[in-house]
């Protein structure tokens, strides 16, 4: 009798969704060919890994089981202020948020202690609106009555003032799905009130209608921050952690991208200058700081994010300059310095364009930068195509 021996392969097929694009052209810095340019690579060969706690963080997601989006009302509240001597600090988001309340809440310097309990409430928002560069310090030193409310605290990002405070929040174990985060972005304070800025881009497979540039929040109290803000006819958008994420990083690439792009030409330029008239320095940089974060912080962007920045820079940009916020460089520029193409145009706008005066801006290594890539390279995009 004879036995066949069968033998099973198992194939494990593990697909990294990240990609390095490969530019080839020339980087230009002007509208003609008498401006100043500068010679790219032939190729972008950055090595890509990923943040062993963006997966953690999605495993913790998984295993919470998480369906439906707890909402809470809104109510009195603890609105925390820059201190009046601050040096970048401003009062305007602690005022606006106090005009947009119900004339009960409770403001209060970063150095004063939270009361125990407002009105009926033992459990409230604490709205921290302090600069970016002042966070780190609060963190450290702020009073116990503030420890004691940790899933309190809520945090705001967005725009020049401020910018991408993920790193910061991570360092003290804040960025996480619990804590309360506002995108803020989608809206302006102005003499007359404060105004919604986004804007809507057309229809959805489903009906729907898409917008960009909207606010955005997640964590315990979104439903405080989304009631306060629609109840002043400003949309704001409520989701989990990693949906307020990509959010989040979208804005960050509109205002360092779009900013930049637009600050070191020599004549004054919009924002809606830069979308119509240097698109693809836009949309090459766009894709190569989005495999940046799919690579290194495990965060695919949305599908269609392209098409929403240059169509809200072209809707709410035409009177915008294009401006360099140079104490805002860690908070907005700083975490793409692994990003070669990008990389070239802060540098170019420090060393000729007298941008970021006061910034340490450090190239990475020629064998970090050069390095074959670890994955597959090619443009994969959000829907799956090459």
């Amino acid at each position: 009798m004879m036995f066949l021996n069968h033998s099973f392969a198992i194939l494990s097929l593990v697909v990294v969704a990240s990609t390095v694009s490969a530019f080839t052209t020339t980087t230009h810095f002007g509208r003609s060919a008498g401006w100043t340019t500068i010679p790219s690579s032939s190729s972008l060969k950055m090595a890509t890994w990923s943040d062993a706690r963006a997966v953690r963080e999605y495993q913790e997601f998984l295993a919470s089981g998480k369906q439906e989006i707890e909402k809470m009302d809104d109510g009195p509240s603890v609105i925390v202020a820059p201190h009046p001597t601050s040096e970048h600090g401003s009062s305007e988001l602690a005022d606006a948020l106090v005009l947009m309340g119900m004339g009960d809440d409770v403001v209060v310097t970063p150095d004063q202690e939270l009361p125990d309990g407002l009105g009926e409430r033992s459990s409230y928002p604490v709205y921290i609106t302090l600069p970016p560069h002042e966070l780190n310090d609060f963190l450290l030193n702020m009073p116990d009555s503030f420890k004691n409310r940790r899933e309190d605290l809520v945090f705001f990002s967005g725009g020049l003032k401020y910018g991408n405070i993920e790193g910061v929040l991570k360092d003290r174990g804040y960025a996480r799905d619990a804590q309360t985060q506002v995108l803020i972005s989608g809206m302006d304070v102005r003499p007359m009130g404060v105004v919604d800025v986004s804007i809507k881009i057309g229809i959805a497979t489903n009906g729907e209608d898409k917008w960009a540039g909207e606010c955005a929040a997640c964590g315990k109290w979104l439903g405080a921050i989304e009631r306060r803000l629609e109840a002043n006819n400003i949309r704001c958008k409520t989701g989990f952690y990693r949906e307020w994420k990509r959010d989040m990083w979208e804005r960050t690439l509109y205002d360092s991208v779009f900013n930049l792009v637009g600050a070191i030409r020599s004549e004054p330029t919009t924002l809606a200058d830069v979308a119509m008239y240097y698109e693809e320095e836009v949309s090459d940089m766009l894709w190569e700081m989005s495999g940046y974060l799919r690579g290194s912080r495990a965060l695919t962007m949305t599908y269609g994010f392209e098409e929403r920045l240059l169509e809200l820079a072209e809707a709410r940009g035409d009177e915008t300059p294009c401006t360099v916020v140079d104490h805002m460089y860690p908070y907005l520029f700083e975490p793409f310095g692994y990003c070669k193409k990008f990389t070239e145009y802060v540098t170019y706008a420090q060393a000729e364009c007298g941008l970021f005066p006061t910034a340490v801006i450090e190239r990475p290594s020629q064998t970090i930068m050069d390095r074959p890539p670890l994955i597959r390279p090619g443009n994969l995009r959000a829907d799956g195509v090459i």
